[in-house]
């Protein structure tokens, strides 16, 4: 039996410092939730589904307001959810659907190995302490239990990235352009009008030696194609649809 996550180790604050996604959160829940989002329902929440285990304890960092969480509860696992973001904390607790608490990636407030799967969902693009933060997943992952991780792809959504229709040439020449990879880079986007999000890129060789030298084995590697309700938004995504958005790990953790 799994230890019990909700050990006295397991506690919440209502942090001094604001998380900036305390700014985001009214956006996040309004455009990206309760099926809001082609994304997310086409895609992204079917993918995490058909990874759960059927039973044990599920921690989901970076929960936001909790819908991967509430998709995991409904399959009959023991849920914990933390976030930075106390407005997170505090919607997710209200949807419900597991127990939330605030707290950093870097220095969970969930017990020694006491989860059979751990999720981080589009979250460490935003995580200055790569490595503090995954040494952090693997000591409350059991030996033997999963990591699902999911990032944007690494390497087709690097900053700069993008489809090029280019009508210079003759002919012209349509194709995806890949900004500078092996950089890493720090960038705030405007990814909707008023609205600043900070993403860190590194080079997926970054992240894999950080699993490995954390104790995690690749199991899958998965880059899907654009889901059919994300590519009728817009016809420049169709004109992509060849670019995978999204990169899926499983590891195990050893």
């Amino acid at each position: 039996m799994s230890p019990d996550p909700a050990s006295p180790e397991l506690t919440s604050t209502k942090g001094s410092g604001r998380d900036p996604w305390e700014d985001h959160a009214a956006w996040w829940q309004e455009s990206f939730t309760d099926g809001a989002d082609a994304e997310y329902t086409d895609q992204i929440l079917p993918m995490i589904a058909e990874r759960l285990p059927a039973t044990g304890v599920m921690g989901d960092i970076g929960c936001g307001e909790g819908q991967v969480a509430r998709l995991a509860a409904e399959r009959g696992l023991t849920v914990v959810g933390v976030d930075p973001a106390w407005a997170q904390v505090t919607e997710a607790t209200r949807r419900g659907g597991g127990r939330y608490v605030q707290g950093s990636a870097t220095s969970l407030p969930i017990a020694t190995g006491s989860l059979d799967v751990t999720v981080a969902c589009l979250v460490f693009e935003h995580i200055d302490d790569l490595d503090g933060a995954i040494a952090e997943v693997a000591r409350v992952t059991r030996p033997g239990g999963r990591f699902l991780f999911l990032l944007n792809h690494p390497l087709l959504q690097t900053p700069g990235s993008g489809w090029i229709d280019d009508q210079v040439l003759d002919p012209p020449e349509q194709y995806w352009r890949i900004g500078e990879y092996l950089q890493e880079a720090d960038t705030m986007e405007e990814v909707e009008s008023g609205v600043f999000v900070r993403f860190l890129h590194r080079p997926l060789g970054r992240y894999l030696n950080s699993l490995r030298q954390a104790g995690f084995v690749l199991d899958e590697f998965v880059e899907p194609a654009p889901p059919p309700g994300f590519l009728a938004r817009a016809e420049e995504y169709e004109a992509a649809s060849s670019i995978p958005r999204l990169l899926l790990l499983r590891l195990l953790r050893a």
